[in-house]
């Protein structure tokens, strides 16, 4: 079973991103990856519906996609990643979500979408460091035709380059032209959490 965070706290920590709405580029570099998933695909989500177009996920691979579907910290956003498994494309409101992975054998129908209508990108890099051209990706596409010549960062700068709105998440990296976001109630892995105070609700359902 899925120990899901409270609405009230998941509120509060989207709330916190609504306010960075001017920020084009964060990043969440804090260790808890299936409750930094919630908040901030639930933010995409909200994002995408004031600001109607194209979405990316760009998720390090499958393995960590199939990990974050059973593991992410609310509902919404684990059927969310479920649907979003294949075909690797759905409508949320007026806006499309597009699935990729980090090796750029999997970016054809990313690579398809008109520039113009990318508004955003959430990039989720699993805790541990390996070359870009290294990961795995789905549907027994053949890699080793491709030489290993992007730098490591390029499956989140890539990215930056072309959409107006990026969250990042990746733990012990660092990234030019985003702001950090930390929040303070994920204590770090040898603190408890306690003292939790929980802000209002954000007064309507992001959920939907």
């Amino acid at each position: 079973m899925v120990d899901d965070l409270p609405k009230s706290e998941l509120l509060r920590a989207v709330k916190t991103l609504i306010d960075l709405n001017e920020v084009p580029h964060l990043h969440l570099p804090q260790h808890k990856l299936f409750t930094l998933t919630s908040v901030a695909l639930q933010y995409l989500m909200y994002y995408a519906g004031k600001n109607p177009g194209s979405y990316i996920l760009r998720i390090e691979d499958s393995l960590l996609l199939e990990k974050l579907v059973k593991r992410s910290k609310d509902p919404t956003t684990r059927n969310f990643l479920r649907a979003l498994f294949l075909p690797r494309k759905i409508k949320y409101k007026t806006s499309l979500f597009f699935l990729d992975y980090f090796h750029v054998g999997t970016w054809q129908k990313t690579n398809e979408i008109p520039k113009d209508r990318i508004k955003g990108a959430l990039i989720i890099k699993n805790s541990h460091t390996r070359p870009m051209m290294e990961t795995g990706y789905v549907e027994g596409e053949e890699e080793d035709q491709i030489p290993n010549i992007f730098p490591p960062d390029f499956y989140y700068t890539s990215l930056q380059e072309i959409a107006p709105k990026t969250v990042v998440l990746a733990y012990g990296e660092k990234f030019e032209g985003t702001e950090i976001v930390e929040f303070p109630w994920i204590k770090k892995e040898d603190e408890k959490i306690s003292g939790m105070t929980f802000a209002k609700d954000l007064g309507q359902d992001i959920f939907k």
